[in-house]
């Protein structure tokens, strides 16, 4: 006999939607597909329409049309009236778009290996102003905020509008037991019998404070826990999902038996603090959750370029309350917890007893503790967590790292990168790989010429090299000319999420490498035989961020090279316990 699921919450908008076709007209879709142009479907896109198919996104039926959308911006409403928050859209480049005839096309929407997901019909297609949608839902055009920077700098400028038809939802081939769609989850409550659930949204991992947290809001509201972490894209520079869904196994023990599910979450979160806030209850109330913790600063993205926090601490619980009743989910609100030292528990801040001693580590000292291999203590968090935690990111001197040189042709960087590798090889202990920029030239980017375009994917070609070596725990010397500030940020942000990055500026001036010059660059292109030549007829941007700077018309190839082993040691990359330099 079906468990009934009558007595659980209604979705949003009062029926689960389900987009996923019969398997009759999902043949009859694939055999038609060859006649319809296709998208390639970005990551965060897959997540969206894996929500969209499953009913996730409840009520929506397909990336909005033009009229939702603008109300979704503007007033935090579908036109129908219903609250929704959060535009729901398939942004494709304008040469795409331009091939689209509203109420007529049918787009193939494909997976990176081409399978097809599912199909959109296409009622709508114009180009968006993002600058004033971000003003609208992120209450900011500052590109520091993640949701906008991905919004301005990485999303296409044409929308998509239209219904959709699903063939299969995107493959996982890990934690396939924890990947519950709506159905599946709101059928897990009606077998178990739960009315009142309270859901967890969470895209870190979760510490003794999150225990006692999640547990006080189920004690409260007598209501079961939904733990429903988001395992699509978050902020760049979040612990990675694998690691922290480990973490969540760790953590059910922790709990009364019975009382507590674990469920994924595949959503690409946009940061949006307030308005996040009310989307992350909507999407668990069409999940089954009667209840949605909102903690302090939600889904906040942190800080401005002025050092400000985008949102108030407690701006998403406000806006959560006036909107309540429509949401149709009641919010279990939840102040910063801190650590009583004297009672050995921890409490809500606006609960501490006058002049008692608190204690707390922020994400920020726990990850400086990690890089250390310093100690973090039981209090914090427990120790299986720690162990899982220490798997995935070790010390730094166990870590890999970049070290990545700019400087002029002729400013010495070759020379001093090659006494750099013969200084690790001499001590061992780590794999070390030379990206010299001559070499890869030769192996990696034998076709490309010296167009600014060529510069910046040679310089992307040995930065993902880089990030490859660095990510399996070895060091990595790249010594390229690297003339654009841009294209060395997109390779710090590239290899910076998987170990150590160390900019090395050779700033030694082109008067001191004209002299130097060994193979007569210089003088051909004061002559004007060789175009775009660094320093001469194309620009070189000196970094303002390198962690080393020297000039080699002061400092021996050994000394350069002595500068940045104490920098590497400083850092703690190599030093005495390191079995490195």
């Amino acid at each position: 006999m079906t468990a009934s699921t009558s007595h659980i919450i209604p979705p949003h908008g009062g029926e689960l939607v389900n987009l996923i076709a019969q398997s009759e007209r999902a043949q009859e879709l694939k055999a038609h597909s060859r006649e319809w142009p296709s998208w390639d479907l970005t990551a965060r896109q897959i997540c969206d329409l894996e929500l969209l198919l499953s009913g996730g996104f409840s009520p929506l039926r397909g990336f909005l049309n033009k009229a939702d959308y603008e109300s979704v911006c503007h007033k935090m409403h579908l036109s129908n009236g219903l609250v929704w928050p959060m535009p729901i859209t398939l942004d494709v480049k304008e040469e795409f778009a331009k091939t689209l005839t509203p109420g007529k096309s049918t787009i193939a929407l494909r997976d990176a290996e081409g399978v097809m997901l599912a199909v959109l019909h296409v009622e709508e297609v114009w180009q968006a102003d993002r600058q004033a949608e971000a003003k609208s839902v992120f209450g900011t055009t500052s590109t520091v905020h993640p949701g906008v920077d991905y919004l301005l700098n990485r999303s296409n400028p044409w929308y998509v509008g239209g219904t959709l038809e699903g063939l299969q939802l995107p493959s996982h081939y890990d934690f396939r037991s924890l990947r519950l769609t709506p159905a599946e989850v709101r059928a897990e409550f009606a077998r178990l019998g739960w009315r009142r659930v309270v859901a967890f949204q969470t895209r870190n991992p979760m510490h003794r404070a999150h225990v006692e947290l999640t547990f006080r809001a189920a004690r409260d509201v007598e209501a079961n826990l939904l733990l429903n972490p988001s395992v699509g894209m978050t902020k760049p520079g979040d612990v990675d999902y694998f690691t922290r869904v480990r973490c969540y196994q760790l953590l059910l023990s922790k709990y009364p038996q019975g009382t507590v599910k674990l469920s994924l979450l595949p959503l690409a979160m946009r940061m949006g603090g307030p308005r996040e806030a009310i989307w992350h209850a909507l999407i668990r109330k069409n999940h089954g959750a009667t209840h949605f913790i909102v903690g302090r600063d939600h889904a906040g993205p942190g800080n401005d370029s002025d050092g400000k926090p985008f949102y108030g601490p407690y701006e998403a619980q406000e806006l959560f309350k006036m909107h309540e009743a429509k949401i149709g989910v009641t919010m279990v609100p939840f102040n910063m917890m801190v650590y009583l030292e004297d009672q050995d528990k921890y409490v809500p801040d606006n609960e501490v007893p006058q002049n008692a001693r608190t204690l707390n580590i922020s994400g920020t000292q726990l990850r400086q503790r990690l890089n250390e291999g310093r100690e973090i203590p039981a209090w914090f968090t427990y120790p299986e967590v720690v162990q899982e935690l220490r798997r995935s990111f070790p010390p730094r001197h166990k870590q890999g790292v970049t070290i990545f040189f700019t400087g002029l042709s002729g400013s010495g960087k070759s020379t001093i990168a090659n006494v750099l590798l013969t200084k690790f090889l001499e001590v061992g202990g780590r794999p070390v790989t030379i990206l010299d920029g001559d070499l890869v030239r030769k192996h990696l980017s034998s076709e490309l010429g010296f167009s600014k375009e060529h510069r910046d994917i040679n310089i992307r070609r040995i930065g993902y090299v880089a990030s490859e070596i660095t990510k399996n725990g070895g060091i990595a010397i790249c010594a390229p000319i690297a003339p654009y500030d841009a294209t060395r940020k997109a390779v710090r942000e590239m290899i910076e999420p998987v170990g150590g990055f160390i900019l090395v500026h050779i700033a030694t001036p082109v008067e001191t490498c004209e002299q130097r010059d060994r193979k007569g660059l210089y003088a051909k292109a004061r002559a004007g035989i060789l175009k775009e030549f660094t320093g001469i007829s194309d620009p070189y941007e000196a970094p303002k961020n390198a962690e080393v700077t020297i000039d080699t018309s002061e400092l021996s190839p050994e000394e350069a090279a002595q500068e940045i082993i104490l920098h590497l040691e400083r850092e703690g990359f190599i030093g005495v316990n390191s079995g490195a330099a």
